[in-house]
C-alpha cells in the first residue's frame, strides 16, 4: 500500500524526535569548547587539549580513560599525545569517555571540542516537538536557479558571532497566491535554507531550517513547509546556527512545520 503524504510526514516527525533525543543527539550537547594553540584543560574532562592546523590534540594518560572511537581496541585508552581530526575531515574522529562522546569540529579555521552527555538536563526533560498539523497546501512546486558561483553571505549566528553562510542559488515558488524567492545552499544532493516568518519568535522558534529534494535537470523541486524544522540551537545553546540571510523572511505566517521544543 502506498504511503500518503500525511503518513510520510508523521514518520518524518516521529523520526525527528527520536533523532534529537537519542543518547548523543542534539539534546545531549552540553558544551562547545573553542581550543587555543596552547595545551589547556577543558572543564569536566581529564587531559590537556589544544588545536593546530590538523585538528584537536590531546595529551592524556591511560588512567584518564579516554578512548578513540574506531581506532584500535575499544578497551585501550589514550596514552600520550594523539590527533583527533575534526568533522570537516573525511576521516573525522570522535573520542569516548564513559558515556560521554567528544566530537572535534572545525568552523572557518577555528577548532572546538563538543561534549555530548546522555544525562544532559535538556535531554532528560525532553517531552517532544510541537508542530502544526500536516496540511498539503504548504507543499508547493519550486524552481531552483543556481548562481554562477557559490556566494559566502556573512550572517549573524546564534552564538552572537557573524560567519559566512555559503549559498548556491535561489528557489522561486508561489504560496497563497503570492510569488516568493528564497536563497538556499547545497545540502548533499538536495538543498537547504534558513527562514523566518510572521510566526517566528512568537508561535514558533526564532527561525527554522528547510530542506528540499535534489532539483531535476530543469531545476524543479518541491518546497514542503510542513517539514520546516527547528535548528540545532533550539535544542542546545552550544550550537552555532546561522540566522536567515537577507530576503529569507516571509511577511506571512507560515503555520506549518515544527514550533518549539516541549519539556516535562
Amino acid at each position: 500500500m502506498t504511503e500518503t503524504a500525511a503518513e510520510a510526514w508523521k514518520h518524518w516527525s516521529d523520526g525527528r524526535a527520536a533523532t534529537v533525543s537519542s543518547p548523543h543527539g542534539q539534546l545531549a550537547l552540553t558544551g562547545t569548547h573553542w581550543l587555543e594553540p596552547e595545551p589547556a584543560a577543558v572543564p569536566g574532562l581529564p587531559g590537556l587539549w589544544w588545536s593546530d592546523t590538523e585538528g584537536v590534540r590531546l595529551r592524556a594518560t591511560a588512567q584518564d580513560g579516554i578512548v578513540l572511537d574506531g581506532r584500535g581496541s575499544p578497551e585501550t585508552p589514550v596514552e600520550g599525545e594523539v590527533l583527533l581530526r575534526p568533522d570537516t575531515d573525511p576521516a573525522a574522529d570522535t573520542a569516548v569517555l564513559g558515556d560521554l562522546r567528544l566530537v572535534p569540529i572545525e568552523r572557518e579555521g577555528e577548532i572546538a571540542l563538543r561534549v555530548f552527555d546522555p544525562d544532559a538536563p535538556a535531554r532528560l526533560a525532553f517531552a517532544g516537538i510541537s508542530a502544526y498539523p500536516y496540511s498539503p497546501e504548504w507543499a508547493v512546486p519550486a524552481v531552483f536557479t543556481p548562481f554562477e558561483a557559490d556566494r559566502p553571505l556573512v550572517v549573524p549566528n546564534a552564538d552572537g558571532r557573524e560567519r559566512p553562510l555559503n549559498v548556491t542559488g535561489r528557489i522561486t515558488f508561489t504560496l497563497a497566491g503570492e510569488h516568493h524567492t528564497l536563497t538556499v545552499s547545497r545540502s548533499g544532493a538536495g538543498l537547504s535554507g534558513v527562514i523566518a516568518d510572521a510566526t517566528s519568535g512568537k508561535d514558533t522558534y526564532r527561525f527554522r531550517f528547510i530542506t528540499l529534494p535534489a532539483p531535476d535537470a530543469d531545476g524543479r523541486t518541491v518546497l514542503d513547509l510542513n517539514r520546516a524544522h527547528l535548528p540545532p540551537c533550539a535544542f542546545a545553546d552550544h550550537f552555532i546556527c546561522p540566522f536567515p540571510p537577507p530576503g529569507n523572511h516571509f511577511a506571512i505566517a507560515v503555520e506549518a512545520g515544527e514550533k518549539h521544543v516541549l519539556t516535562r
